[in-house]
This record gives structure tokens, sequence and C-alpha cells, in this order.
């Protein structure tokens, strides 16, 4: 890959500039986790770190907040309170709106589950926090349960669907992955949402640009690699992209990092935390290439 260009149409990020400190490269809320399921969204703050944002923030159910706390140390923990289900109820919005203020982006949905407070609690950040948000996992089944799922948010959002998860959100069941683009394209353009597509060349799209990513393999099929992503996305926003180009270029290294890992692991033994160590070396590659006129 060294000498080749990157792919017409990827962002280009600049070298850091040596006068930089941790507040240049923003602040990260992610907000996930639940009772059994404290795996998710610490491989998206890990991811998010990876992915270069200055600080990171984990907001979780206080039940699980050390197990969250002790995957990684380089990114904070922010308890909220836990319910008879383990999982964030709807009060735990005051305690979050504590932090929202001084976040620039937020995430969420890996591990949070499904509650009705739940329901409302990510239907309220949706429609009233004005910064950038990606939605991904339990959150986009969450806002498919509204009656016009992605209407009437606040700022600028990213989507990361499946295909099932598509097909929730849009209400057909039985919609194939042909049909699915096409109308993923026409979704992002009418919401005015990025919508991310994820499954073999994953569709970047904000219904006027879209983009079919070259990386990645069926080594990706595994749990949590979608929550790697989000936290990529993640940390590009912070990071003062705009939507559409944070998703892009999050897609691209997170196919890339794929791509690196299966040269020394295989597809079947990929792992959603082994897909991580190889996204510096994703960077190394992109950074090696950027100055090299693309394809």
């Amino acid at each position: 890959m060294p000498n080749q260009p990157l792919p017409s149409g990827l962002p280009i990020i600049a070298a850091r500039a040596a006068d930089s400190h941790k507040g240049t490269f923003g602040r990260a809320l992610l907000v996930g986790g639940s009772v059994g399921m404290p795996g998710s969204i610490s491989l998206s703050g890990q991811a998010c770190l990876k992915g270069g944002a200055g600080l990171v923030t984990l907001a979780v159910p206080d039940a699980i907040i050390n197990t969250v706390a002790n995957f990684e140390p380089s990114y904070m923990t922010w308890a909220l309170p836990t319910d008879r289900t383990g999982r964030i109820p709807l009060h735990a919005k005051a305690r979050l709106n504590e932090k929202l203020h001084s976040s620039d982006c937020l995430a969420i949905g890996p591990g949070l589950g499904q509650t009705r407070g739940l329901f409302h609690l990510v239907s309220h950040l949706y429609e009233t926090f004005s910064k950038p948000m990606v939605i991904d996992a339990d959150g986009l089944n969450l806002l498919a349960q509204r009656d016009d799922s992605l209407a009437g948010h606040a700022g600028p959002r990213v989507v990361t669907p499946h295909l099932g998860e598509f097909r929730r959100l849009v209400g057909k069941p039985h919609l194939s992955m042909e049909d699915a683009r096409d109308m993923a394209v026409d979704v992002a353009g009418n919401q005015q949402v990025v919508v991310v597509l994820k499954g073999p060349q994953t569709l970047v799209t904000d219904g006027h640009r879209h983009w079919h990513n070259p990386t990645g393999n069926p080594g990706l099929a595994t749990g949590g690699t979608g929550d790697v992503l989000t936290g990529l996305i993640t940390a590009l926003l912070a990071q003062s992209l705009d939507v559409y180009e944070a998703a892009l270029l999050a897609v691209y290294l997170h196919g890339l990092a794929a791509d690196l890992a299966i040269r020394e692991t295989t597809q079947s033994g990929l792992t959603a935390s082994g897909l991580l160590t190889f996204l510096e070396e994703a960077w190394r590659d992109y950074e090696s290439r950027r100055d090299l006129p693309s394809t």
C-alpha cells in the first residue's frame, strides 16, 4: 500500500502542530453500556482514543463503571444511575446534562439496551443536542420506534446501521441490501443525516454525495467491530471534521485496519479487540500516503 495514493474523496488531515495540546483535538462523550454489556462502550472508548480525540469520557451506569474503567486507563468515566434492569434510566438526563455542555460531540448506543426510559432519553438527545452526534446499535433500535425515526434532530447526525437495523429504521423488514443502498441515499437526503450502511463495501452518504468503501473484509463480521467504528467516527468529529468526512475517513481506516490485521491473523480469528491494535498501523499507512496525488 505505501507509495500508492489514497482513494479519491478521502479527507486529508494535516500533521499535528508542534504546539498542540489535548484540548486541540476535542472532547468526546460516549454514552452506553449496561449490566452484562460493559465491553461495547469500552471498545468504542478505546477506538475514540486511537482515532485521535484529545479527551474521551464514557458515561455509563454506575453498576458497571469500575469494569469499564478497568478496560482502559486513558479515558475518563462518568457515572450515571442504574435502573432495576441494569440500564440507564430516564432520570439520568439531569446528570448527563452536566457533561453535555462541555462536550464537542456525542455518541450513544453501544451496549445501551432498550427500555421505555431509554427510548425517551435517546429521543431527547437526538432532538436537542446541537453538536455532532453518532447513533449506533440500540440507539438506532430505539430511534426506529419513533413515528418518524430520523426526523427532528437539532444538529449534525451520523447513523451507522447494518442491514437489519436499517430495515427497522425504515420499517421494511424484507429489504435487500441492494435496495437498502438506494434507499439510504434517499433517507440521508430527506432527513439531512449521514447514513453509514455497514456491509460489504460499506456505503457512506449524505444524500448528495456517496462513497463505497474499498477496504475491509469478512473478518469484520464479528461482535464489537461496529463499536470500534462508532468510536472512530466520534474521534474525528471531536477533531472538527464534518459529519460526512468523519464517517468516510473512519470507515476507510476501520476497514484498512481489518485488512492489515489478517496479514497476521485470519478472518475467522479477527476480534474487535484485536482490530484495535491495528488502528495505529492503519493511521500510519494513511499518513504515509496523504501527500501523494489521489487516484
